[in-house]
């Protein structure tokens, strides 16, 4: 009974979507009993629809130990292939061979003339015959039980024993990777008849066995930034932003499912769930599916004239047109006294609607119209609307020039296209409709007629013109509307999708510039009527000086005098000028007195900085606390200067959004958008680490595992205590229980040098303290002391490496001869190459008893040298002492720049005229970027240095457009 706990990757699966697509995993709603007139293709796919009923008749049934031991027999031998092996691409192609084994057995016991079951998560019965108040059981879905607690249910294995336990924190203490968290099948909370491993797969592209890993991991409330550098081996070394990218689309199926399980409930509440409409349902995987299922039975709605003509009886009329269309006498149901019956042309009308309604909800009908449109041009089209050119603003039109007879392929049209073709909707400025060709519909028409829908028995030619009226209705009235529907819905969630990644992508280049370290620097937050506000701040970020100038109202001169004054006595000799209003005037000030070596002996240069944002921040609660004495426009020269002495740590406080390097970032989904965007901050902030006793709160409350609370806990505690000694002291901090400690320990840093010099200095005064102690006179305070001097530093907590991993650490270490504290040093670096060198790096993991990817972050951890920055590899400003003007431009002139934002349809450069150039994305070619850098994709991103050629320059529009030459 050994391989008994692994019973449950055996149970019958739903069909993955290898055998029906997304929108096919339900037939029509009709009553499977009855319907002798459906085509022999439907009947002959039935065996291949979910075999939960073959799951649920196993645990009805009294001999279970029986059925148990045959299933053990079919699985055993492929079972023995999973004593070691890690999830990969091989330990797929092992749950891929068990798959159809399992559907076999599923088939056997499954008959044509049984009804859907409904999967036991729901706790739905099975429905029985038609009695739709005594087919839906009182129970509603569990939703106060976690996902997690449903999978102990004894009702979902086949076997007393006990299963197999979900891995937790305290199971691994030292928290050495899990290979094998579990097959691909994982509980939902709510159950459908898709498997969401399986549609998180097809979605993303990525293989199941690292969606259901991910899924597992979320489930445990791993952070995006720990399974990225601490989880590789389990999702195949993605990055976090395919990550953020997996778990978008695992939000949205578990949306579909919780409101499915929601309409359920209430259509069941309200007595209108039949059998039928519940397959329906249990089939939908996006919200739009749902909403066309659903959308007849909604509350309030006054019916369709489908449910209309039910209600007058004509909907045994329409099932004998195409059951048994001999026997079929439409006069008979004429009724002179009833609205909708006194005349045969009313009868035909209701008859029609009937079968209009059930040809546009048959999932056979809707998969041929779908296939048949990917192979047929359908385009979308954008034109002026007949109000706005009437009653329009001018200005507003004229932006939306390019769109007023526009039409493009729905396959190439471009992710900012469509969002500007719906800004310009919402507008009322364009109209916009999707084109489906004739041709699509002659073809479905014929199809149905002729094949799907075509009846058993000979049809009289009124009843064969009513056949295909019904077809048209259908197309015309229903399926085609939800075609428009359903192409835009994905048009527009696909562009907003990419526009929010584009932002972060945006977000993570700006947050990682090079920071500026080791000099003073002035902000100088421009102005014209209230002067420009100047702050001088140290090399560690103190505030030394703040003032006004007033450097555009006839006064230049006098204020280059105190200027000076300013830069000479604090030895600053960079400026940084933020590009608000009246930037250009102040850049040229400055520009010319370096010009003319005013500032002598300094050698003073400056650069531009982006100030979207500072405004807000400077009015903040935050800066109020941080900057009590200060007046908000000089905290916003403040917030300038060290924007550039250390983007990350100042770009932080400001809300994401508000820091403006996005595209149509106001018409996206603004969850989606502050979701993406905390995430990538946290990802940045993380990544590059923190030094637990000298960051802010704000920069704290970013890291990984930790939010606002948990950041003001530890401040408190290091303002308490001291200074944190190592890693493990975090555990003594209110509200970090082990699952926060696992999630953030990596992040946070420690300065071993003023740690040492910490802990020496409390030696000394404990030795003191203990010579003068009465007996219990200090005693508290000796107390404090000795715990603090028990507490010793340790060299790991400076690096990159996992608490987690510090045991293989110290073995690496041993292996390699080396010592903890030459960390970073050039001899560590020797004796690591030597032994990789000689074993291999697979070799070594192998005799460590450890993954590849841990085995290498290890190695980066013990090589990387002390205080190492991975923002070095990034772009540091671009420091200037001349200007050009807008009107000195030439075509053909070359000249460098700085990246300010990038858009699906080219990058925005800073080439210092004061407007920013366009470089078209068909000019950016992988020839001309760097081979040098890593990149995450096939762009350029905010901060890059560039050297580019003017192409064109439109001073009417102030548009200039450019080509990329090279990648500085």
């Amino acid at each position: 009974m050994s391989s008994l706990p692994r019973r449950v990757k055996s149970e019958p699966k739903a069909p993955t979507s290898e055998e029906l697509p997304s929108f096919l995993n339900s037939t029509s709603e009709s009553e499977e009993e009855e319907e002798e007139w459906e085509p022999k293709s439907k009947i002959a796919r039935r065996p291949r629809l979910p075999k939960k009923t073959e799951a649920k008749t196993k645990k009805a049934a009294p001999p279970r130990s029986t059925v148990a031991r045959k299933m053990v027999k079919k699985v055993a031998v492929k079972e023995e292939m999973d004593v070691s092996l890690p999830i990969a691409p091989v330990e797929d192609n092992k749950m891929q061979l068990l798959k159809p084994k399992e559907e076999n057995a599923g088939t056997k016991l499954k008959t044509l003339n049984q009804m859907p079951e409904v999967p036991r998560k729901m706790e739905i019965n099975s429905f029985q015959g038609k009695n739709q108040n005594s087919s839906v059981s009182d129970e509603k879905p569990s939703t106060s039980a976690p996902a997690v607690k449903q999978e102990k249910s004894e009702e979902e294995f086949a076997f007393d024993e006990q299963p197999s336990k979900k891995i937790k924190l305290n199971a691994c203490p030292e928290g050495k990777p899990v290979k094998n968290l579990g097959g691909n099948k994982i509980k939902e909370e709510f159950e459908m008849n898709w498997d969401i491993v399986q549609a998180l797969s097809e979605i993303t592209n990525v293989e199941p066995w690292v969606c259901a890993n991910l899924i597992r991991l979320f489930q445990e409330e791993n952070t995006i930034p720990f399974i990225a550098r601490y989880r590789k081996e389990l999702i195949n070394n993605l990055e976090a932003d395919a990550l953020r990218e997996m778990q978008h689309a695992l939000e949205e199926l578990r949306t579909v499912a919780k409101k499915t399980h929601t309409m359920i409930q209430k259509l069941k509440k309200e007595g209108k769930l039949s059998s039928c409409l519940l397959k329906g349902l249990l089939n939908c995987r996006t919200l739009e599916e749902l909403d066309h299922v659903s959308a007849p039975y909604k509350t309030g709605s006054k019916g369709t004239k489908a449910q209309r003509a039910k209600q007058l009886g004509l909907e045994p009329a329409a099932l004998s047109l195409l059951q048994n269309p001999v026997e079929l006498n439409l006069f008979s149901y004429i009724r002179p006294n009833t609205k909708g019956l006194t005349n045969i042309q009313e009868v035909e009308a209701g008859v029609q609607h009937i079968l209009a309604d059930i040809f546009a909800k048959d999932k056979d009908t809707l998969d041929f119209i779908r296939k048949l449109c990917q192979k047929r041009y359908i385009s979308i089209q954008s034109t002026l609307a007949k109000v706005s050119s009437k009653n329009g603003n001018e200005k507003d039109i004229d932006k939306f020039q390019l769109y007023h007879e526009f039409s493009c392929n729905i396959k190439n049209i471009q992710h900012h296209q469509i969002l500007a073709i719906n800004r310009g909707e919402n507008l009322k400025i364009l109209t916009v409709k999707v084109n489906i060709p004739d041709g699509v519909k002659n073809e479905f028409c014929w199809w149905c007629v002729n094949e799907r829908w075509r009846p058993k028995q000979f049809l009289k030619p009124e009843f064969m013109r009513l056949l295909r009226s019904s077809v048209e209705d259908a197309y015309k009235r229903l399926i085609y509307p939800l075609l428009c529907r359903e192409f835009r819905s994905k048009l527009t969630s696909d562009a907003e999708k990419e526009s929010v990644m584009m932002f972060g992508r945006n977000l993570r280049q700006l947050l990682l510039t090079s920071p500026v370290r080791g000099r003073a620097l002035m902000g100088v937050d421009p102005g014209y009527k209230h002067g420009c506000k100047l702050a001088i701040i140290s090399p560690t970020s103190q505030i030394l000086h703040t003032d006004v100038v007033y450097l555009h109202s006839g006064q230049g001169f006098r204020e280059a005098e105190k200027i000076k004054r300013l830069l000479l006595q604090y030895n600053c000799s960079t400026v940084v000028i933020g590009n608000g209003t009246a930037c250009r005037e102040t850049e040229a000030y400055f520009a010319d007195l370096i010009m003319k070596k005013y500032f002598a002996p300094l050698d003073v240069v400056y650069c531009i900085v982006s100030e979207a944002g500072a405004s807000i921040y400077s009015v903040s609660p935050e800066a109020s606390k941080e900057m009590p004495d200060l007046d908000p426009n000089l905290r916003s020269a403040v917030s300038i200067a060290r924007r550039v002495q250390d983007p990350l740590a100042e770009l932080v406080k400001i809300e994401p959004k508000h820091i403006g390097v996005g595209m149509y970032q106001h018409d996206v989904s603004q969850t989606l958008l502050k979701a993406t965007l905390d995430s990538v901050v946290e990802e940045c902030v993380s990544f590059v680490g923190v030094d637990i006793n000298i960051c802010s709160e704000i920069l704290l409350r970013h890291i990984a595992g930790l939010n606002t609370n948990r950041a003001k806990n530890i401040i408190e505690w290091r303002e308490k205590n001291g200074p944190f000694i190592n890693r493990e002291q975090l555990k003594e901090v209110k509200g970090l229980g082990p699952k926060t400690f696992q999630q953030c320990a990596g992040f946070i840093r420690f300065n071993q040098e003023y740690i040492k010099t910490f802990c020496s200095n409390k030696k000394n005064e404990l030795g003191s303290s203990a010579a003068l102690t009465k007996a219990g006179a200090l005693a508290k305070k000796k107390s404090k002391l000795t715990s603090c001097a028990s507490q010793q530093p340790n060299p790991l907590d400076q690096t990159c490496i996992h608490p987690e991993s510090y045991h293989i650490a110290m073995r690496f270490l041993s292996l390699i001869g080396g010592n903890a504290n030459d960390i970073g040093k050039s001899d560590m670096q020797q004796k690591v190459n030597v032994v990789i060198q000689k074993e291999g790096l697979e070799g070594t993991a192998k005799r460590l008893n450890t993954t590849v990817h841990t085995l290498q972050l290890i190695i980066d951890g013990l090589t990387q040298p002390e205080g190492y920055d991975i923002r070095t590899d990034f772009d540091k400003p671009d420091f200037k002492r001349s200007i050009v003007c807008f009107e000195d431009l030439s075509v053909g002139a070359v000249l460098t720049g700085k990246v300010e934002n990038a858009t699906p349809f080219g990058v925005f450069v800073d080439i210092g005229v004061g407007k920013a150039g366009l470089i078209p994305v068909r000019s950016i070619t992988e020839a001309k970027l760097s081979k040098v850098k890593k990149r995450r994709s096939l762009g350029l991103g905010p901060g890059e240095r560039v050297e580019v050629k003017v192409l064109n320059v439109d001073i009417p529009r102030l548009r200039i457009t450019l080509d990329l030459i090279r990648v500085l």
